[in-house]
């Protein structure tokens, strides 16, 4: 007598199967995550956010609140005037052209009798300083009146070269002119200096756009965002 042999299960017997035995249904249950946990790396890139979000609450607030200056002075050893970049054919930028024409402006009105002018051949091969230099002679400022301090390659080295060069000099005392963009985290650095000084404004050659002021707010933020962070607990202008 023949054995009666057992029907194998359909093909789709056994995916229904192995549909339910993976979802839990049969056999152990499948143990999930709690939906509200967040795995490391969502802990971290929230934190990432958070330092970051900090850090430029931090800058912007100091830029903002910066010093203008230790002194009620009216009168100086110098004008220390901070570099810019000329444009790739040597001619002052209208940044750059601003702040000489004020330096000169505020020589010939007596708030010093030198200007100072600082930076170094940062973005190209022209020293700012020298073409800085060489705008104010044209606006009739006498060489002699003149300084330049080649070697800076940002603002707080436009600070310690200028310091350094003023000391040595004989100068204590100096009116600070960059763009009013630029004071804030000028102001932070200057307030280390061993001078006395205070902050002066040079008003741009023409209107800015909205955007173009933005964008250059938001660049010092970062760039006194490197100050805070690294760049002032390690300083060492002497």
């Amino acid at each position: 007598m023949k054995t009666a042999t057992r029907p194998r299960p359909s093909g789709a017997y056994r995916q229904v199967r192995r549909v339910a035995h993976g979802s839990g249904i049969a056999g152990r249950p499948k143990r999930r995550r709690p939906s509200g946990r967040i795995g490391w790396r969502g802990r971290a890139i929230l934190l990432a956010a958070a330092v970051a979000a900090g850090l430029w609450t931090w800058a912007y607030l100091a830029r903002r609140f910066a010093p203008r200056g230790n002194t009620g002075q009216t009168h100086f050893d110098a004008i220390v005037v901070l570099g810019n970049p000329a444009d790739k054919y040597g001619n002052p930028t209208p940044d750059e052209l601003a702040r000489v024409s004020e330096a000169v402006r505020e020589y010939e009105r007596g708030a010093a009798g030198h200007i100072l002018f600082t930076g170094g051949a940062v973005h190209n091969r022209y020293v700012e300083a020298e073409v800085m230099a060489h705008t104010a002679e044209a606006q009739g400022i006498p060489s002699g009146a003149i300084a330049i301090e080649p070697h800076a390659r940002n603002t707080v080295e436009n600070a310690c070269y200028a310091v350094r060069m003023m000391r040595a000099r004989g100068w204590t005392s100096a009116e600070v002119v960059s763009s009013a963009w630029h004071l804030g985290r000028a102001g932070l650095i200057f307030s280390r200096m061993p001078i006395a000084w205070r902050v002066h404004a040079a008003p741009a050659i023409e209107p800015e756009p909205g955007w173009y002021e933005d964008a250059l707010g938001a660049e010092e933020t970062l760039k006194t965002v490197r100050y805070l962070a690294w760049l002032r607990p390690t300083e060492r202008c002497e």
